[in-house]
């Protein structure tokens, strides 16, 4: 049996940022910025050669664990097809944040972290 190796769109846990000290350091010491009903928290330089990114959804803007959830995972799928648009050798850690009380269908997600890649991949 052969192990699959991950793809250029598949989500690996490398490439998920968890863990205190990693989420407080990109809190305390991250440029902020936005793209309508989605907030982002950026560090470049994690020095591990691999973009690793977080979703987050306030319980208050959603108090039902159902709809949070479906708001991370259309957040993380569309990371997941756009990730190629910021170079993994930048090594950036990211946190998207969503804050809108409204739920956002799919496309206008996929649009609006598009748009956040885009930017960061600029610079």
């Amino acid at each position: 049996m052969t192990a699959l190796l991950p793809g250029p769109f598949s989500l690996p846990k490398a490439e998920r940022l968890s863990g205190r000290t990693a989420v407080g350091n990109l809190f305390s010491k991250g440029n902020w910025g936005g793209s309508g009903a989605i907030r982002y928290c950026c560090l470049k330089g994690n020095g591990l050669g691999v973009n690793r990114m977080m979703v987050s959804v306030p319980k208050k803007s959603f108090r039902r664990a159902v709809k949070r959830n479906l708001i991370k995972r259309r957040i993380r799928e569309s990371y997941r097809r756009q990730k190629a648009l910021v170079p993994a050798s930048a090594g950036i850690d990211i946190a998207f944040l969503y804050n809108s009380r409204d739920l956002l269908d799919y496309r206008s997600i996929y649009d609006k972290v598009g748009d956040i890649l885009r930017e960061l991949g600029d610079e």
